[in-house]
């Protein structure tokens, strides 16, 4: 039967809140240096893969938790995290800083650099450590991996094709010069309008049921997953990035025949001219 080590996972709260500092406090120092904050959206995934490597190597000095299901929470977290960072990174090669980050900045009071430590860097830095409560709580359980778990395992892969392929697909969209201006509406982007964020969707849900085996760890995660659900869908995610794109030539047919969020085969007749 699993358990849940109360004790260790209040210690392993502290220092995932520090290592999720620690990244945020380096990409600020980094950003001050190179004119530009757009890079806190690289630092994103590194965080939540700082967060995993502390819990996984924290949870290892204590005596209970399951080693399979350690690994398996740590590895899975840093793949997505490292693959994420990674393709901002390289989307963000050679422009200047996002848009949205001047817009912030042209209006905070006092000094902008302050502003962007409190609004931005500190503020991501906690939702990593919130976001990933599942991680780290998963390092905490005892008892061997079942059948939750292993489907929790297999959403996460979901997700991560699903937001790995879209990504790809947008990139080589992008990259063709008569495509310049055009809305990206093939593959999986035909069947959905985010399908990065779906993906991100289920990568955090997997994670969760990777900890949701033993009930305790399952109550004191599952703010994580919901959260997240929120940020992609009505927070900071699609909601906003669809009223920056609702004046565009062509969205509001595209909108009309493609789901919202959930994968589904498009609509053949809709938004026609």
């Amino acid at each position: 039967m699993n358990g849940f080590l109360w004790d260790g996972f209040a210690v392993n709260l502290a220092v995932a809140a520090g290592a999720a500092l620690t990244v945020m406090l380096v990409t600020f120092a980094l950003a001050l240096a190179k004119g530009v904050h757009r890079i806190v959206d690289v630092a994103w995934g590194v965080g939540f893969a700082a967060v995993a490597l502390a819990s996984y190597a924290l949870s290892g000095a204590a005596d209970g938790p399951d080693p399979a299901r350690r690994a398996l929470i740590a590895a899975l977290t840093v793949v997505w995290g490292l693959r994420l960072a990674a393709h901002i990174a390289r989307r963000g090669r050679g422009h200047g800083e996002d848009p949205r980050y001047a817009r912030m900045l042209a209006r905070a009071p006092g000094s902008p650099r302050w502003y962007a430590l409190r609004k931005v860097y500190l503020l991501q830095g906690a939702l990593v450590w919130l976001v990933s409560l599942p991680v780290q709580a998963a390092c905490y359980v005892t008892g061997a991996l079942g059948p939750l778990a292993l489907a929790g395992a297999a959403l996460w892969l979901l997700g991560l094709s699903f937001e790995a392929v879209g990504d790809h697909q947008l990139a080589r969209f992008k990259a063709d010069p008569a495509h310049r201006g055009a809305l990206m509406d093939r593959g999986l982007w035909s069947w959905t309008r985010h399908p990065n964020y779906f993906g991100d969707f289920c990568v955090w849900w997997g994670l969760y049921l990777i900890a949701a085996e033993q009930w305790q760890a399952a109550a004191v995660s599952v703010v994580a997953p919901l959260v997240m659900s929120a940020l992609l869908t009505v927070g900071s995610g699609m909601r906003l990035l669809e009223a920056h794109m609702a004046d565009r030539p062509g969205f509001a047919a595209y909108r009309a025949r493609t789901s919202g969020f959930f994968p589904l085969p498009p609509k053949k007749d809709a938004g026609k001219a």
